[in-house]
């Protein structure tokens, strides 16, 4: 429990520091919020006014604190472009990523793991060469050249789905999910192909040392030893790496989005840049941030089950 708590405790100390940082580069990006809103009708008296009204004449460090606050609370400040606050227009964009990002690691485990031990157990025979070439052909493809192949072929010429036209994530969660699959897809295939080779690597060191080899030469099954022993100590790194992988899906999903017409975070951020709308772009920053760190915060909390000599400074 105390290297829980470590990890936790450094997991919020990251997240006030990144939405610190976002919060003041943005503050200074964004000039003069007041002038910003008012446009055409800003004068010197009502700037002051505005500035009055939103507190902007308050010290940095008084209206960071203020946001961090609505932050928890569900409190993001209003849209410059859309005139509502910031949370009632991104909630909805949150759960499309989040439903994409969770497919796309959903298929990511599914689909590596077993390739990754299969490839591992097969290494040397005959299919393994082409197991490889197709392995790094997959890992060269880019999930937006994929997505636009998927999308032509199950849109335009299949016409599994209609391009453009997303289901409401609430009203037809089937449909919606329906969509989302060649968008998952196209985001998984290069990542799953990363996952098996790295997979494949580490089993193959762990079958060359001291301990595998003698319970082998007790008589146990090579394949036994491999899943009781071997897949346990493989899967240490391989857990940190598909907790960068779920990073890479979030930053990726933001292009794939775009080749989907998917309404999710990474279509309002590319919009709420192009429109200065830096409430917005700030929240959605900070979100996305959170995803990556608490990705890496799991990973290392599933390594220390797996492995209890990870665990920092002791504790259970």
């Amino acid at each position: 429990m105390k290297y829980a708590a470590k990890r936790i405790a450094m997991l919020l100390l990251t997240m006030v520091i990144v939405s610190f940082l976002a919060f003041a580069a943005f503050s200074l990006i964004s000039g003069n919020t007041a002038e910003i809103l008012l446009g055409t009708q800003a004068t010197p008296e009502r700037v002051a006014a505005l500035e009055r009204e939103l507190g902007l004449d308050r010290p940095l460090l008084a209206r960071y604190a203020g946001w961090l606050l609505g932050f928890f609370t569900g409190d993001l400040g209003t849209s410059f472009s859309y005139k509502q606050p910031v949370w009632e227009l991104i909630a909805p964009k949150a759960a499309v990523t989040l439903c994409l990002s969770a497919l796309s690691f959903l298929l990511i485990v599914a689909v590596s793991i077993p390739l990754g031990v299969r490839s591992a157990r097969q290494a040397g025979g005959r299919l393994d060469g082409v197991w490889t070439a197709l392995d790094q052909l997959c890992m060269a493809v880019p999930p937006f050249f994929t997505g636009i192949l998927l999308s032509w072929l199950f849109s335009t010429v299949l016409r599994w789905f209609v391009h453009g036209n997303f289901p409401d994530l609430r009203a037809d969660f089937p449909g919606a999910l329906k969509y989302l699959f060649f968008a998952a897809v196209s985001l998984a295939i290069p990542r799953a192909a990363m996952t098996v080779r790295m997979l494949r690597s580490t089993i193959l060191r762990e079958m060359r040392k001291d301990y595998v080899r003698t319970a082998i030469s007790r008589g146990n099954d090579r394949g036994g030893v491999l899943y009781r022993h071997v897949l346990k100590n493989a899967l240490v790194p391989v857990v940190t790496f598909l907790a960068q992988t779920m990073a890479e899906i979030v930053a990726g999903g933001i292009v794939v989005e775009q080749v989907f017409a998917i309404p999710g975070l990474g279509r309002m951020l590319v919009a709420s840049i192009s429109n200065r709308d830096y409430p917005v772009v700030q929240a959605i920053v900070v979100i996305l941030a959170f995803w990556v760190v608490l990705a890496g915060t799991a990973a290392d909390l599933i390594n220390q089950r797996i492995d209890p000599r990870l665990r920092l400074g002791g504790g259970s």
